[in-house]
C-alpha cells in the first residue's frame, strides 16, 4: 500500500497562507447590500437636509456627510468633471481630460463646466480608477453604504471620440473597486448597458418613464431600480409609473434642480 509522503511544514503554512489570500480576495470582490427594494428614496444631490419621515434612501454629493438611520448613497462624477473642479484636474490630472485633436477639451454640450474625462486606453483608463476608487474609499469611510458614478453615457457627447465599448470597460473596473470599498454600486441611466454583464448591483433610473426605457431597467435588475422623474417635465409620467409600478420600485419625482428643501422650486413626491 502507498503511503503519502507528509508535507513540510513549511509547504502547509505556504498552502494555508495561498487559501487565506484567495479568500480575502473573494470576499473584497462580493457585492455588499444594496439599498432596500422599494424603500421610500430622496435624491439631495443639490443640498443635503434631514429627510422626511419613513424615507429609507437618501442619495448626496460625495462631498457632503451621509444621512443618519438611512440607506445612504454616494453620488461620483466618474466620466465627466464635477462643475468647479476643472482647475484640479488640469493642474492634477491633465491627461485625462478628454482633448480633440487640436487640443481643446471635449465639453459636455449641456452641462458646459462638465469636461469628459478621457476613458479610450487601459493606460489612461487605470490612472482615472485610481482617483475614482480613492473617492469610493472616502465614501465607505464616511459611512456611505453604495455609490452612483453619474455619466455612464459620455461617449454619446464625445464627438466621436470615445465609445461604447469604452465605458464598458472603465465601468467594470469602478464595479471593482467599489465592491472592495465595500459599497454596491449602481448602473445610472444608459438602459443600453444593462445587459453588458458590467456587474452592477442596482439601477438609478431618471426619466426612464418619459423615454419608455423602465422596462430595461427592470429586466436587469428586477425590482432593484430607483426611478426618479422630473417636473418640467410634467406630472404625467410620474403618474403613470406610479400606477404601473408603485409598491414594488422606489419612484420619487422632485424638481430638476434638485434643490433643498425650504429653497424656492423644492418638490419632492414618492409614490
Amino acid at each position: 500500500m502507498a503511503h503519502r509522503r507528509a508535507r513540510h511544514p513549511a509547504q502547509e503554512a505556504r498552502a494555508v497562507s495561498a487559501f487565506l489570500a484567495t479568500l480575502v480576495a473573494l470576499l473584497g470582490v462580493l457585492a455588499p447590500p444594496g439599498p432596500p427594494v422599494a424603500g421610500a428614496a430622496d435624491y439631495q444631490l443639490g443640498g443635503a437636509y434631514a429627510p422626511a419621515a419613513g424615507v429609507q434612501i437618501v442619495t448626496r454629493d460625495r462631498t457632503e456627510k451621509p444621512a443618519e438611520g438611512v440607506y445612504s448613497i454616494c453620488y461620483v462624477n466618474a466620466f465627466q468633471t464635477q462643475p468647479g473642479s476643472y482647475g484640479w484636474w488640469k493642474q492634477r490630472h491633465p491627461e485625462l481630460l478628454l482633448r480633440t485633436s487640436k487640443g481643446k477639451v471635449v465639453r459636455d454640450p449641456g452641462w458646459p463646466d462638465e469636461i469628459l474625462l478621457d476613458i479610450r486606453t487601459p493606460a489612461k483608463r487605470a490612472a482615472l480608477a485610481k482617483v475614482v476608487g480613492a473617492w469610493f474609499t472616502r465614501c465607505a469611510a464616511d459611512g456611505f453604504q453604495g455609490t452612483e458614478p453619474d455619466n455612464l453615457d459620455s461617449w454619446t457627447r464625445s464627438r466621436g471620440l470615445l465609445r461604447q465599448s469604452h465605458a464598458v470597460a472603465f465601468a467594470t473596473l469602478m464595479v471593482r473597486d467599489a465592491h472592495r470599498a465595500g459599497l454596491a454600486i449602481a448602473q445610472k441611466n444608459t438602459p443600453e448597458l444593462s445587459d453588458k454583464g458590467i456587474g452592477f448591483d442596482f439601477a438609478v433610473a431618471e426619466e426612464c418613464e418619459v423615454y419608455r426605457e423602465c422596462g430595461a431597467y427592470t429586466k436587469a435588475y428586477g425590482r432593484r431600480v430607483i426611478e426618479i422623474e422630473y417636473t418640467d417635465n410634467g406630472r404625467s409620467a410620474f403618474a403613470r409609473a406610479c400606477a404601473a409600478r408603485s409598491g414594488t420600485h422606489s419612484i420619487l419625482l422632485r424638481d430638476r434642480d434638485v434643490v433643498p428643501r425650504g429653497a424656492a422650486g423644492y418638490v419632492y413626491r414618492t409614490c
